[in-house]
C-alpha cells in the first residue's frame, strides 16, 4: 500500500480548519464538509479506516503511519480503536496555523447555515441564562427541555430546568458549540427513555456563566483554548464532555451555544453499550467538576503528552 508521508502533505496557508476521525467509509457528512468553502477538512484515520478511500477525498487525510510522525508518545498513550484519535488532528490544525478548528462527528450531515454564523474571536450580545441549581444544561433553554445534555451531573437534572433569564450579555467567544438537529448525542438513559427526533427552535446565541457540557460533534474552538481542549481517552463517554469542563475552567464565560447547523443520522450503536460507558459520568462527573475525582493516570498520561504537543509547537 502506498502510504503518504506526513513531510508528503503540504502546509496550507487556510486558517479554519475541520477536524474529524472515523473508521468508515466517507459519509454524506463527510463528503459535504470536504467540499465546505473557505475550510480545510482533516480527516484523522485509525487502523480500521479505508485509507484509500478518503485519500480520494478533498481532505488532508492523517493516516496511523502520519499519526505516529505527528506526535508518536501522545499516539502511544491515547490507543487505537477509538473518536480521541482526533487529538492528533488538533495538534496538526494548530501546527498548521490554524485560527479556528471546528470539531465534528461523521454523521452530523451539515445544513446549509453551518459555518455561517460563527463568532469565535468576536465579541456578541447573548442571551444569559442561570440555573437554580449552578449548573446549566443548554437543552433546557429549548422546545425540548424533557432531554438532557450528556454528562449533565445527573444529581441536578430534577432541577436543571429551574432556569432564569437575565437579558443580554457581551461575551468574547472562544468556543462555540453549536446544535443538533435529528438523534443527538444526549444522555444515554435520556436516549433510551425517549428515543427522540429532535427539530431545536433555537435562532440566537445563548450561554450562562455557570459551568455548562458540550461535546466534541458540532464544536467550534479558538486558537488560544485549542492546546487545552482534549478529547480524554479511557474515560468511556465522558471523553468530550469532561474536557469541555476542564477547558471551562481555564477559559470560563468564553462559551456560548447557537442554533442547530447540523442533522445527526446517528451511526448504528449499541445503545447499552453507550449506557455502560456513560456510567463513569454519573457516578463521577460532579466530583470531576468540582475538582474532586482523580483520573486516571492513563488518561493524565495523555493529557500531558498532548499538552507537550503544543508546547513543542510554538
Amino acid at each position: 500500500m502506498n502510504v503518504i508521508g506526513i513531510a508528503q502533505i503540504p502546509r496550507i496557508s487556510m486558517k479554519k480548519f475541520i477536524v474529524t476521525t472515523t473508521i468508515y467509509p466517507p459519509s454524506l457528512a463527510t463528503r459535504k464538509f470536504a467540499q465546505m468553502d473557505g475550510w480545510q477538512l482533516v480527516v484523522v484515520g485509525d487502523k480500521k479506516t479505508p485509507h484509500k478511500e478518503y485519500r480520494n477525498l478533498n481532505c488532508i487525510y492523517l493516516s496511523p503511519e502520519d499519526q505516529e510522525q505527528i506526535c508518536k508518545d501522545l499516539s502511544d498513550a491515547i490507543g487505537w480503536g477509538c473518536i480521541m484519535r482526533r487529538n492528533v488532528g488538533f495538534v496538526y490544525a494548530y501546527r498548521q496555523g490554524a485560527d479556528i478548528v471546528a470539531t465534528v462527528d461523521d454523521d452530523n450531515i451539515p445544513y446549509d447555515n453551518w459555518g455561517k454564523n460563527v463568532y469565535v474571536g468576536k465579541s456578541i450580545k447573548a442571551d444569559l441564562w442561570e440555573s437554580e441549581n449552578g449548573y446549566f444544561d443548554p437543552l433546557s433553554v429549548t422546545n425540548r427541555p424533557d432531554l438532557w445534555h450528556r454528562g449533565y451531573p445527573i444529581e441536578h437534572i430534577p432541577t436543571k430546568n429551574n432556569v432564569l433569564y437575565k437579558g443580554k450579555i457581551e461575551r468574547k467567544v472562544l468556543i462555540q458549540a453549536d446544535l443538533w438537529d435529528g438523534d443527538p448525542d444526549i444522555d444515554a438513559m435520556c436516549r433510551l427513555s425517549k428515543k427522540p427526533c429532535v427539530k431545536y427552535n433555537i435562532k440566537a446565541p445563548f450561554t450562562s456563566d455557570q459551568i455548562s457540557p458540550f461535546n466534541s460533534q458540532n464544536t467550534f474552538l479558538h486558537r488560544t483554548v485549542l492546546p487545552y481542549y482534549m478529547v480524554l481517552p479511557h474515560v468511556g463517554r465522558m471523553d468530550d464532555i469532561w474536557g469541555s469542563y476542564i477547558i471551562q475552567k481555564q477559559f470560563p464565560k468564553s462559551l456560548i451555544f447557537n442554533e442547530a447547523t447540523v442533522y445527526q443520522d446517528r451511526n448504528e450503536q449499541d445503545l447499552i453499550t453507550n449506557l455502560e460507558k456513560e456510567v463513569i459520568g454519573y457516578r463521577n462527573s460532579l466530583s470531576f467538576i468540582e475538582g474532586n475525582y482523580k483520573i486516571p493516570q492513563a488518561t493524565q498520561t495523555a493529557y500531558n503528552e498532548y499538552l507537550k504537543c503544543f508546547e513543542s509547537s510554538k
